[in-house]
């Protein structure tokens, strides 16, 4: 029942995007359902008003009720008017066209809005982890997903430094999950680390998730978009692996760009789709594979202020560190958020703790060119440099002097050739 395109040297038109949903969804059982469709915030480059437009078109008509779930995980709530901005439509339409039309936050912070559906027992745990993690695991999501007759995932597919991929099945946990499963599969890409995942189909966090999916009853159908800022490349419309993996087998032409040498010094320009160091620390993660030991990575973002809306006071509380210096110091930080602690390690890379001396070697430095004051980013554990120092066309053309540029940082994945 799965339908696709793709194309590595073009992009899809509109009507190629609507034959193909309606291809799709002309082989789904929709009509007189509650479908809930699951869509990613404004943190991703993805067409969303292209597709919220098609596939209320296509759907309205034929269903009992349609909704849309804004995959936040713990991101900020978007507003009334940042919803309508991010499918595209004006406040009148909300209430006219689209009045019958649900368009929610998932509201990650409120208890009433999570069903426990399951539980990955400690068994599983230890055999998917390796032994890394022993525990069990409470399944909790987003109600509205139990509820409904029918879920269709629709979001971009990128390399990603938890999962390995971003995509189908990641957009229930960590998208519409509650605290215990996106706390777990955080902190164990974390102890695997973000330079071993990212960038891999098959990897244990994606197969924790799998396993926390597979409690959800509800029947789902995954509509898997590859994008860049330019256009829709891609579009993968069925069950689960089969269409997902076609992405994947797409974005990683796509999205990763594979590079001679390592750089002593990397400038990554972040767009403003990222709006705190939470998001915008893709930056970082997309190009520490091609960092030279000893080497920096420039957060460049002088639109952003803030660390992150959500977790900015326990990141203050306990900086941004390596993994080990964690894991060697584990009853002084365990209690707090694993999401959190796992932010903290993919955003400063690998690298070494010692217990007994208490230093600390990150293998590589990294720096906020940002309007976070030099003092927060220092007791952060982080670099400073001011935004306005920077001249950005002074950095251009200059690989050869092991200063690697890139203008729109955060999607394309770099790694060294070989």
């Amino acid at each position: 029942m799965n339908v696709g395109m793709g194309y590595e040297d073009h992009y899809l038109s509109e009507q190629e995007v609507h034959d193909l949903l309606a291809a799709g969804l002309e082989r789904l059982d929709v009509d007189n359902q509650q479908v809930v469709i699951i869509i990613p915030d404004s943190t991703r480059t993805a067409p969303i008003p292209l597709m919220f437009r098609h596939l209320t078109e296509l759907l309205q008509e034929r269903v009992a009720r349609l909704d849309f779930l804004v995959a936040l995980g713990t991101h900020p709530f978007m507003s009334e008017a940042a919803l309508n901005k991010l499918v595209g439509i004006t406040t009148e339409e909300r209430g006219t066209r689209y009045k019958d039309v649900g368009l929610y936050n998932h509201q990650w912070d409120t208890p009433e809005t999570f069903v426990t559906v399951g539980t990955i027992s400690r068994a599983e745990v230890e055999a998917i982890t390796e032994g890394m993690l022993s525990m069990e695991v409470p399944v909790t999501v987003n109600r509205r997903v139990v509820e409904a007759d029918l879920v269709i995932v629709c979001g971009p597919v990128f390399p990603h430094e938890v999962a390995g991929f971003s995509g189908a099945t990641k957009y229930f946990f960590p998208g519409v999950s509650g605290s215990e499963v996106i706390n777990f599969t955080h902190w164990l890409g974390a102890l695997i680390t973000s330079m071993r995942v990212i960038g891999q189909a098959t990897t244990p966090v994606r197969d924790i998730i799998d396993q926390a999916v597979d409690f959800i009853e509800t029947p789902r159908f995954f509509c898997n978009m590859v994008v860049t800022h330019h256009g829709m490349a891609g579009l993968f419309f069925g069950d689960y692996k089969d269409a997902w993996l076609k992405a994947v087998e797409l974005s990683s032409k796509l999205h990763i760009r594979y590079v001679d040498r390592r750089y002593q010094r990397v400038l990554s320009v972040m767009p403003e789709l990222y709006d705190d160091i939470w998001t915008a620390a893709k930056g970082m993660y997309k190009v520490e594979p091609v960092v030279e030991d000893g080497g920096e990575v420039i957060i460049y973002a002088p639109h952003i202020d803030e660390i992150s809306y959500t977790h900015g006071k326990v990141l203050d509380a306990v900086g941004y560190h390596v993994r080990d210096y964690f894991v060697k110091q584990w009853d002084r930080f365990k209690d707090q958020p694993w999401g959190v602690l796992a932010h903290s390690t993919h955003l400063r890379g690998v690298g070494a703790y010692d217990v007994e001396s208490g230093i600390e070697r990150p293998r590589i430095s990294v720096t906020l060119a940002t309007r976070i004051p030099r003092e927060r980013c220092e007791a952060l554990n982080l670099g400073y440099l001011d935004p306005d120092a920077i001249d950005l066309d002074a950095w251009r053309g200059r690989e050869d002097e092991g200063l690697l540029f890139i203008p729109r940082a955060g999607e394309q994945l770099y790694r060294l050739k070989g």
